[in-house]
């Protein structure tokens, strides 16, 4: 029997953990699977030590209020490592849990591979010294951090993005709006407020005001919002209240409609890239979070995409640059034919291109099946 324990914190993470648990399972019928996670994996049979409801707590300050009860699940999770002793452990980017969690499971022999790396490089990057002690394996999913690591001396594969073999562009924007319920002779505007509570609680109010501002200005144009299905009831009362259309768990077909999208930063930017759809990215944090936060990061930008492009492709506007005014400025540029949207169409194809060419979950897959081999 293969025993396996994984840990997700996060529904982005948990989208790739259940893709390969599923390859695993394929490929061993006796696989035993546990650890932290939501609704996809417990699908896939993994026994769950808890939710990831549980655990999404955005900014350094909102952990505190959390502290105890993360203490206690964390300890829990060790003890039933400790207790089932797994084959290896599978680790999905949930840094500050999962690095420390990285740290006790090397010092009970169980070997770690890391999935989907933690942002080292754009802060706190003087943790990869723990990553070089505490991980085996250090599988990434972006071009750029394989010679981070190998220059680091930490094992390293680049596997892929895993969001290759599922997201595409669309064929007819025009007849996925209609799927929605749309109008498909009128621009649709796509709004990503994150994936968990306190993200949508700081991005959706900023983002209305914005779809008051542009409905003055273009009144042909028409807004859905692409909702994370797993958060609070009622989280998007106030968007449905200003007549914007939520479409929950639907996220690719809301991109898939859409001319232009405003996308918290995060997963779903690169999500919204695979599509090819333009978009202006956007982030707010308490204003105490993203003060003592900001001499931590080590990079000049934050969109994913900009990072994989190795240049500013799309607009940033984070923090205190997020207006309602500065968002439909970049919106309006965009939305139009014209050479600013033809750079960006351009640009994004290149950032597909630079994902890989696919398969990256079977490629993760053979490097953890070495650990089984070894055992």
């Amino acid at each position: 029997m293969k025993r396996l324990l994984i840990s997700c914190g996060e529904p982005s993470g948990e989208f790739y953990g259940a893709e390969l648990v599923a390859e695993l399972r394929r490929r061993h019928e006796d696989l035993e699977a546990f650890g932290l996670g939501g609704d996809r994996l417990a699908a896939e049979n993994v026994r769950l030590l808890a939710h990831l409801r549980d655990l999404a707590v955005v900014g350094l300050v909102e952990v505190l209020s959390h502290l105890l009860r993360l203490k206690a699940l964390f300890d829990s999770v060790v003890a039933e490592a400790a207790r089932v002793r797994p084959d290896v452990a599978v680790l999905i980017d949930y840094p500050d849990f999962n690095l420390r969690l990285a740290r006790e499971l090397r010092k009970l022999g169980i070997p770690v591979v890391y999935y989907v790396s933690p942002q080292l490089w754009a802060w706190r990057r003087g943790r990869i010294r723990n990553v070089k002690r505490d991980v085996a394996k250090m599988l990434v999913i972006f071009p750029f951090e394989e010679q981070i690591y190998r220059d680091a001396g930490v094992p390293v594969a680049f596997v892929g993005h895993p969001l290759i073999d599922h997201v595409r562009p669309p064929m007819d924007r025009a007849s996925v709006s209609a799927r929605l319920g749309l109008l498909p002779d009128r621009p649709v505007i796509a709004l990503l407020p994150g994936s968990r509570n306190k993200e949508v609680g700081f991005n959706l109010p900023p983002m209305i005001e914005t779809v008051n501002l542009l409905r003055v200005l273009r009144p042909d144009l028409q807004f859905v919002l692409a909702g994370a299905p797993h958060l609070r009831v009622g989280t998007f009362q106030e968007a449905s209240a200003s007549g914007i259309t939520v479409v929950e768990g639907a996220t690719r077909d809301v991109l898939s409609a859409a001319r232009v999208a405003i996308v918290a930063s995060g997963t779903a930017t690169v999500e919204t890239a695979l599509t090819l759809t333009p978009m202006v990215v956007v982030y707010r944090l308490s204003a105490l979070t993203y003060a003592l936060g900001k001499p931590l990061v080590s990079v000049s930008n934050y969109a994913m995409v900009n990072l994989i492009a190795g240049r500013v492709v799309v607009p940033e506007l984070i923090q205190s640059a997020f207006t309602a005014a500065r968002v439909a400025e970049e919106t309006l540029r965009i939305l139009d034919e014209g050479t600013p949207r033809s750079e960006m169409l351009r640009s994004l194809s290149e950032v597909r291109e630079k994902l890989g060419k696919g398969g990256a979950t079977l490629h993760a897959a053979d490097e953890i099946d070495e650990f089984f081999e070894g055992q």
